[in-house]
């Protein structure tokens, strides 16, 4: 596998990643599924994953970037293995809705299975870790910089949205509103 193969399967895999994390963001704002803590995990198991491959785009791919990006995924594929244990047992319930007749975070599981395997096997292509034939020569795929870009949008809004959810202190357990907006309101007289 040539360096150039391995940037752009790097800038789909991203641009992958970033779909997983807009579908739940869109979820969250259209369907009002706000993410329990759990779900925020893994949210940052699937940016810790795709932080190997912004790497990657941005500093020349190195096995030592798939490593994070598996380290990445067995912390979220823990914490996603976590929430399904809590909800397999019949007549535990579940928490959020479900697409395909999985709930999000039975899908989270295979996804992070999937980054564990697709990280592995590039690990097996020796040639992508060639050095390029002069530094810096080279320019940026556009793929890899509207990944890069449309990656940096959907952190930035999850990450304003998680704060708006749990404010400064711990997020609750079943969120029913965003706490830093809850006092919020326009128009409103002194707070008492």
């Amino acid at each position: 596998m040539t360096s150039a193969l391995s940037l752009r399967l790097n800038a789909l895999g991203l641009l992958a990643l970033t779909l997983v994390l807009a579908l739940a963001f869109a979820d969250q704002l259209l369907f009002g599924d706000l993410p329990c803590p759990l779900c925020l995990l893994q949210r940052a198991g699937f940016v810790a994953a795709a932080l190997g491959l912004v790497l990657n785009l941005t500093c020349g791919v190195r096995p030592s970037h798939y490593g994070l990006m598996i380290l990445g995924a067995v912390f979220g594929g823990l914490i996603s293995l976590r929430q399904v244990a809590l909800h397999v047992v019949p007549g535990s319930g579940s928490y959020g809705s479900a697409f395909l007749e999985l709930h999000f975070y039975t899908w989270a599981l295979v996804v992070f299975t999937l980054i564990v395997a697709g990280s592995a096997i590039m690990l097996l292509f020796d040639r992508q870790f060639a050095p390029a034939a002069a530094p810096g020569s080279t320019r940026r795929p556009l793929l890899a910089t509207l990944a890069l870009a449309a990656f940096a949008a959907v952190v930035a809004l999850n990450a304003l949205s998680t704060l708006a959810e749990c404010g400064v202190g711990l997020c609750p357990d079943n969120p029913t509103t965003y706490e830093l907006l809850q006092g919020a309101k326009l128009g409103a007289g002194p707070v008492k």
